[in-house]
């Protein structure tokens, strides 16, 4: 009896899947209900190991597909450059040292062995690139012992990838795969079977699985494997968590609905799965409806938090004055920029108005140059990728400029630490921790017709109103609100789920 959990991916700045993925785990653990949580991904960047453990994952609980049919099991990474030269069959001529590289030349200045390093001060190996007269011919990944080659080959004046050779323990071949174009042109060869393609190889991995109806099964993310899921769960129960939006409001009308691409396989498929997870209640009754007044169905769909609190945080000290903070992925959806603005504008009211950005992103230079562009860098601060768990309870005001939250972790967290509220008057989230006029503000928008001058002044405004409020009662009302979210209630919720399903 386990609970299965499928993922793709996993990685250093990982999204709020993988975040609620690891909430989950927690309280799973705490009930003492067996688990593994399935990558379904060619990972390459690190072991994974080092992605799934810096999210608190155990490494029993893991399963990567790609080691799946070896021996090798997940565990930190050990391989030291020591290790690696011994393989090299040639004279070492030099080692060069980068920050996280070291290089290892041999037979000529032509041939080297580029090692990626796990930590630039220790001497243990990710990765290694083999490069023999000027051409990567190879690449190895470790953990504890080699698990991977990829080989490589000219072609159109550059290096190609092949094939890959996964290895046991031992060092002997647990399987490869043949290499096309795209994941569904690849080959694998497993123990004398042929399999074409990603998804014939996940689907293979599910029957090695031996599902049995005491088995669950709950599906993340199911892109493109939807129907193989489906297809090769056996007796398992089958749920789906929806993180999302589900459904584009401006392609719906009273006959057609438009489902978000992510879930639509499995929302058409509704009469195959056992249940869906949605985090609030407002997600909940929205979707019900849908499934009603679109396909006449009625599904069943569980409310379950994504997130939990271990519990609420008070501060240690008084709170720093007219402090604001944010925290989320700098993606271009979460409109930081947005925030620094009104918070700009804000400040020639509040001059103590202080801002910290905590997060990690592909638009952190976009938004650095904004706080450039106001002239702001005394007030505002980029604070990077933090552990926010005994940073919320410093500070007064909690900001978030995102346009479409399913649940919202940062704004569950903010409220646990006591933190006022601003955002915009959008589901999920942003509905289910603010109560407007109580812990904060939703501020109603229309992107389509509101210029980014008015949406800030529109921010910026309800900053102002925020600090001229007794900030004791917005304190009281946000821990009001978290309560419901404390582990031991969102446990029970899982607990009562999981009895139900076995015994449908």
């Amino acid at each position: 009896m386990t609970i299965y959990n499928i993922n793709f991916g996993i990685g250093w700045a990982s999204s709020g899947v993988e975040y609620a993925q690891s909430y989950r785990a927690q309280l799973l653990r705490s009930a003492k209900q067996p688990m593994k949580f399935i990558f379904l991904d060619f990972i390459q960047s690190e072991n994974i190991q080092t992605l799934t453990a810096n999210l608190n994952f155990k490494d029993k609980e893991i399963i990567w597909l790609y080691q799946h049919f070896t021996d090798i099991k997940i565990a930190p990474s050990q391989v030291t450059i020591e290790e690696i030269k011994k393989t090299i069959n040639a004279n070492i001529i030099k080692v060069e040292a980068g920050d996280k590289i070291r290089r290892i030349y041999y037979k000529n200045e032509q041939s080297f062995v580029t090692c990626y390093m796990k930590d630039e001060n220790k001497d243990i190996v990710d990765r290694a690139e083999f490069v023999s007269d000027g051409m990567l011919i190879r690449k190895d990944f470790y953990s504890y012992v080699r698990f991977l080659s990829e080989y490589y080959a000219p072609y159109d004046n550059k290096a190609k990838a092949y094939m890959r050779q996964f290895y046991n323990e031992d060092g002997s071949t647990a399987y490869e795969e043949y290499l096309g174009e795209r994941d569904d042109d690849s080959v694998y060869m497993i123990d004398g079977t042929i399999l074409y393609g990603k998804r014939a190889f996940v689907g293979h991995f599910l029957k090695s699985l031996k599902l049995t109806n005491k088995d669950i099964l709950i599906v993340d993310r199911a892109t493109h494997i939807g129907q193989v899921v489906l297809e090769n769960k056996g007796e398992a129960k089958v749920g789906v968590v929806v993180h999302a939006e589900h459904y584009s409001k401006h392609a719906t009308n009273q006959d057609h609905i438009l489902w978000n691409n992510f879930y639509e396989y499995q929302f058409n498929q509704c009469d195959e799965i056992d249940f869906f997870i949605t985090a609030t209640d407002r997600q909940n009754e929205v979707l019900a409806s849908q499934f009603k007044d679109y396909q006449n169905k009625s599904p069943k769909i569980v409310t379950i938090p994504v997130g939990a609190l271990d519990k609420l945080i008070k501060p240690r000290a008084k709170r720093k004055p007219y402090s604001v903070i944010t925290a989320s992925r700098l993606a271009n959806e979460k409109h930081v920029d947005w925030l620094v603005k009104a918070v700009a504008k804000a400040k020639q009211h509040i001059p103590e108005l202080t801002f910290d950005i905590y997060g990690e992103g592909g638009e952190k230079t976009k938004i650095a140059k904004t706080i450039e562009e106001y002239e702001a860098e005394s007030y505002i601060s980029l604070k990077g990728h933090v552990q926010l768990d005994d940073v919320y309870r410093n500070y007064e005001l909690f900001l978030s400029a995102s346009q479409s939250e399913g649940f919202g972790l940062t704004l569950m967290e903010a409220v646990g630490s006591g933190l006022g509220m601003i955002g915009f008057d959008v589901d999920y989230g942003n509905t289910t921790f603010i109560n407007d006029r109580e812990n904060g503000y939703l501020i109603p928008i229309n992107i389509n017709e509101e210029s980014v001058e008015r949406i800030t002044d529109d921010i910026s405004e309800k900053i102002v109103q925020f600090f001229k409020q007794d900030l004791k009662a917005v304190q009281k009302a946000s821990y009001t609100i978290a309560e419901p979210y404390k582990k031991k209630f969102v446990k029970q919720r899982w607990i009562d789920l999981i009895e139900e399903v076995r015994h449908d």
